[in-house]
């Protein structure tokens, strides 16, 4: 094994780490996300060494989090460093989450030494764990260097399948990392060949069929999924949506699309609002764009009337798979949406209430704010309420990453510029996520506002995160929504008439503990309160956190639709 470049006439004998490090900044890549091990701490110093910086989490879970959260802000290769045994273990969670969520995410995993064939040999290996099953058995793909002279490929191939969109694993065994690599002059390095997918555009059937249903309808709805913003059909689809005479709505993921237009209805299914629900029931025909129309988007069924439904999307399998398609159009959503402008001349829709200057006067006056009665306390706050005060005092330009939780109700009350700066973290239903993903994004877009809405239960998950804003110099606003409870699980446990106190837990002051990391903390009972820090909120100069008392009983609306999904199906 070396350290150091050995030069035999056209051959050079290069430590393998050193060229896998060069070969990962040829792919562009200025940034990975890792927690250094024994076993790749060679490895990520290369890496580091060679102009490719390495931020390091507290948790393997927060270092995959955070290449997520990067893939998903810049629409780049994530990239993150783990090592072997334990540390597989523990980023399990945060594997199986960004394996979820369709972003380039590349995991590169520490193995053990590649086996010597001694009969007898010291042990035992403490560390030894089946990375290849148990990450198989998570439907994680995975690929494995076996030598030095496989691995530059390994590494194509896995940094290939990344860029796909989804996550692939790399497993780089400790003897292959330090031994050296035979690197011959004029032979080019792999490199990854990610093929690149054209558009789908519609059928022309599919489209006459179509077009002949809305032609036959007076109150048409458009609903927008995440996969119509990814493919630009926003202006397309508004252009649609006029000369139809239609109202648009978004699911959660696709979050202010339409926002500012006078057609937009808001978010359908569990987080919409009073107005939106009481136009949706009106509407005689919907169209979808790029939406998988799940359960929280259909309120367990409820959100739509039984009309007809056209359902386009890129891929197949997507259309129908949650809700039953009347007309299925395969296709790009911006491609579908042009081809329906062109096939739909303008007049063909006579009757347009949905357009009546009512409906519009109706959908400009109605204000979201005054759509709950607030249940604000002296030593608490309502999270509606909180959510209509920061949407005021947080910069317009931010992103906002949301953990999962009870707190999901202020999701309608705080907006975005686009759903691009919108991020669930709740792909694989769980708490826990949302701190790394926020140091991801925060990362990707370092001149944009980030902020971090977490409940209590996923902030003491992750809290060791504190210190690695802070060391790493990550701009990031951490909305902690402190209900001193699992809220979910105590409403759960409220809507069965059960005993709530162990989801019930004491009122512990974070902001002093913030504060210690290098944060400009407060705690925050009152909107007096939360107003004093305007100025504060206005332009966060450095790592804000703001520890926010909830309410323990407002329930997110979503809380009775599972209760009531679940009594029905006894």
């Amino acid at each position: 094994m070396s350290s150091a470049i050995r030069q035999e006439g056209n051959v050079q004998r290069v430590p393998t780490h050193q060229i896998l490090a060069e070969d990962i900044k040829a792919l562009g890549v200025e940034q990975v996300f890792g927690l250094m091990s024994d076993d790749t701490a060679v490895f990520a110093t290369a890496l580091d060494s060679s102009g490719v910086r390495f931020y390091g989490a507290r948790h393997e879970n927060n270092a995959i989090a955070m290449a997520e959260g990067f893939a998903s802000a810049t629409g780049k290769l994530g990239i993150a460093v783990i090592g072997r045994g334990p540390a597989t273990a523990n980023s399990l969670h945060g594997a199986t989450y960004a394996n979820r969520t369709g972003s380039k995410v590349l995991i590169i995993y520490g193995e053990a030494a590649a086996a010597a064939g001694a009969a007898n040999t010291m042990g035992p290996d403490y560390k030894s764990f089946n990375a290849t099953g148990v990450l198989g058995a998570a439907g994680i793909r995975v690929f494995a260097a076996s030598s030095p002279g496989t691995a530059r490929a390994a590494l194509a191939d896995a940094a290939g399948t990344a860029m796909q969109g989804g996550l692939a694993a790399l497993l780089l065994p400790t003897s292959v990392q330090l031994a050296d690599m035979e690197i011959t002059a004029g032979v080019p390095a792999p490199t990854p060949r990610p093929p690149r997918a054209a558009p789908v555009a519609p059928r022309p059937q599919a489209i006459a069929a179509a077009a002949s249903l809305l032609q036959q309808s007076r109150k048409p709805l458009i609903i927008a999924g995440v996969g119509a913003h990814r493919a630009g059909a926003k202006a397309a689809i508004e252009a649609l949506a006029e000369r139809i005479g239609a109202l648009m709505v978004t699911t959660v993921r696709a979050k202010d699309m339409f926002r500012g237009h006078p057609g937009d209805l808001g978010i359908i299914g569990s987080f919409s609002h009073s107005a939106g629900r009481r136009l949706i029931d009106q509407a005689d025909c919907v169209l979808v764009f790029g939406a998988s129309l799940n359960l929280l988007t259909m309120s367990f069924g409820h959100a739509l009337p039984k009309v007809p439904l056209i359902h386009v999307d890129a891929v197949r399998g997507n259309i129908g798979r949650w809700q039953a398609a009347d007309l299925a159009v395969v296709g790009d959503a911006r491609l579908a949406a042009e081809a329906l402008l062109e096939a739909l001349p303008a007049g063909s829709n006579a009757e347009r209430p949905f357009h009546a200057e009512a409906t519009r006067r109706f959908l400009a006056d109605f204000d979201p704010a005054k759509d709950f009665q607030p249940a604000n306390t002296p030593r608490t706050l309502d999270h509606r309420s909180l959510g209509v005060a920061l949407d005021r005092l947080l910069p317009q330009q931010r992103n906002l990453v949301y953990d999962a939780g009870n707190f999901l109700g202020i999701v309608p009350y705080l907006s975005v510029p686009n759903p691009g700066h919108f991020k669930f973290t709740s792909d694989f239903a769980s708490i826990g996520m949302g701190f790394g993903t926020a140091l991801g994004v925060a990362r990707g877009r370092p001149d944009e506002t980030t902020v971090l809405v977490v409940g209590d239960g996923g902030f003491l998950m992750t809290m060791g995160e504190l210190e690695t804003v802070v060391r790493e110099d990550l701009p990031l606003v951490i909305v902690l929504m402190n209900d001193c409870a699992y809220g979910a699980e105590l409403h759960f446990l409220k809507l069965r008439n059960l005993p709530v106190a162990k989801s019930v837990f004491p009122d512990v002051d974070f902001a002093p503990i913030a504060e210690a990391f290098g944060f400009r903390a407060a705690t925050v009972r009152t909107l007096d309160e939360l107003q004093s820090l305007a100025s504060l909120l206005a332009k966060p100069d450095g790592p804000v956190f703001l520890d926010c008392k909830l309410n323990a009983a407002v329930a997110a609306p979503f809380m009775s639709e599972v209760h009531e999904h679940e009594t029905r199906q006894r």
